[in-house]
């Protein structure tokens, strides 16, 4: 008995001693909850990550650069099959940015934080509507259900307003005060430093982004439209511009030659004569901000998916590092720095938006007000990424710009031509994914976008239709959700050319 007795004692002194062993597995300089000054930093990160990588090929729909090889698929308005290439957004919103948002939520409402809980919604907000322009049908209304190992596609009618739904509870959020301030959010905001005003500008941002891509419906509200940009970024200082320091290729930027994932595009025609003089009339002084001349002096450019004839020393297309190779590209330049911020969303693009709805209103005066607002605010963002002082476009030559006839002078003569192009130019290098938004609103138009001309040979798989979404990624929805996919038609080759929603009237 006095056996017995003695192992029960033995057996619950272990028990008692057992949270006290495991504590062995504790590391103290590790956080063991999901914080959310911990989890917003890579979150942030996670938006770049995405957009970047993904505009690589927008840029190619949206010729903003072309391949320095002939034939390239992402020219022709195709894919990569069987390939992840082009659903880096997709990785990023369920995957890279996905549950972590959610944890961020759940700890702001324990912790009594909502300027958490507001930054949480509104990532999640621009990441629902960034990727449905993307993408198009995604999966919306079962994501992160647990258990499930298929998930049912929603229409991205259904994403537009989910997105507007997170987007209005960010809102909510970022009006109330924190219960407790201890300055952790600005140190972990590397973007706002935590400032409630300029997310709560972001977030509006969104709004009239998701608004304004509605211009072909009957329900379309320029005056909406127009509400959200006075409520959304009110100059450069609220851009949404996110760091890189540029030490090693984890902390560089994506368009920097450090990581080299730019080296083989070269600007098209296209692109480049909307500031050569060819297309606008005059030529435009940011030219030597976005581009690099060849060694004659002569800035040249591509046609798409016909690759670089010019191999001579004297005429060698440049990389956007300044460099003919990345030996001699240095850090890069400008905007294309390995340290250069990327900027997510813009006061200058928000501009534009407000012209071209003041513009359909019918509201001229206005229009060309917003309009002139957003060319001014490239110049400004363009000369603050160019290090380099004396390469920066000087007050005369901006001034000679905007007086010339590749600006708008008056209200009457404003076209929507005119909104459209100049935010081509100050979207270039960034803003591609926006870019191609409008694209395909306008259908590839040459009356909007002169100049513009569709590739003659597309993509054996386009039966010659022009791209208007991009299919799901490969190694989760393909591999892993294929029933699903064939309920949305996306099993079949030519998905990519199905019209989006946003677009139809």
């Amino acid at each position: 008995m006095k056996k017995y007795i003695f192992l029960s004692v033995f057996a619950l002194v272990g028990l008692l001693g057992c949270d006290d062993y495991l504590d062995v597995n504790k590391n103290p300089s590790t956080p063991q909850i999901a914080a959310s000054q911990t989890i917003l930093p890579p979150m942030i990160a996670q938006m770049v990550r995405g957009e970047q990588f993904d505009s690589r090929y927008a840029g190619s729909y949206t010729q903003n650069w072309a391949s320095n090889l002939s034939g390239s698929v992402w020219d022709r308005h195709g894919y990569a099959t069987s390939s992840d290439a082009g659903a880096e957004k997709w990785r990023s919103h369920y995957f890279g940015n996905g549950k972590n948002l959610f944890l961020m939520m759940d700890d702001a409402t324990a912790t009594n934080r909502p300027t958490y809980g507001g930054i949480a919604k509104a990532i999640w907000a621009w990441s629902l509507q960034s990727t449905t322009d993307w993408h198009g049908d995604m999966i919306v209304k079962q994501v992160f259900e647990f258990g499930r190992y298929a998930f049912d596609f929603d229409s991205q009618e259904t994403a537009y307003a989910e997105a507007v739904k997170w987007a209005n509870e960010a809102l909510a959020d970022l009006a109330k005060e924190d219960a407790i301030t201890t300055g952790t959010v600005a140190r972990a905001d590397a973007v706002y430093g935590g400032d409630r005003a300029k997310w709560t500008r972001f977030v509006n941002g969104v709004l009239a982004r998701n608004a304004n891509h509605l211009s072909n419906k009957a329900s379309y509200s320029p005056d909406a439209v127009i509400a959200f940009v006075d409520k959304a970024l009110a100059s450069n200082a609220d851009n949404f511009m996110a760091p890189h320091t540029g030490s090693n290729t984890d902390d560089a930027n994506f368009f920097g030659p450090l990581r080299n994932n730019l080296g083989s595009f070269r600007p098209t025609v296209f692109s480049m004569s909307l500031v050569s003089g060819a297309t606008m009339g005059a030529p435009d002084p940011r030219q030597s901000l976005l581009f690099n001349a060849s060694a004659d002096g002569q800035f040249r450019a591509i046609v798409p998916s016909a690759g670089d004839p010019n191999t001579a020393a004297a005429v060698i297309i440049p990389t956007f590092w300044g460099g003919n190779t990345i030996a001699l590209s240095g850090t890069g330049r400008g905007m294309f720095r390995d340290n250069a911020p990327y900027p997510i969303m813009t006061y200058g693009e928000m501009q534009f938006i407000k012209a071209e709805a003041a513009f359909r209103k019918g509201d001229r005066a206005t229009a060309l007000t917003a309009y002139r607002n957003g060319i001014n605010a490239s110049f400004d963002l363009l000369n603050s990424l160019e290090l380099d002082a004396a390469k920066r476009v000087t007050a005369a030559q901006r001034t000679t710009y905007l007086a010339s006839k590749a600006v708008a002078q008056t209200a009457a003569d404003l076209t929507l031509s005119n909104i459209m192009l100049q935010k081509y130019i100050a979207m270039y290098g960034h803003g591609m994914l926006e870019t191609w938004v409008d694209l395909r609103r306008f259908n590839y138009s040459p009356d909007i976008y002169t100049g513009f001309v569709v590739p003659a040979s597309l993509f054996p798989d386009n039966s010659n239709r022009t791209v208007q979404r991009v299919r799901p990624r490969f190694n989760s929805e393909y591999m892993w959700n294929a029933a699903s996919l064939a309920s949305i038609g996306a099993d079949k080759p030519d998905y990519h050319t199905v019209e989006m929603w946003f677009s139809k009237k």
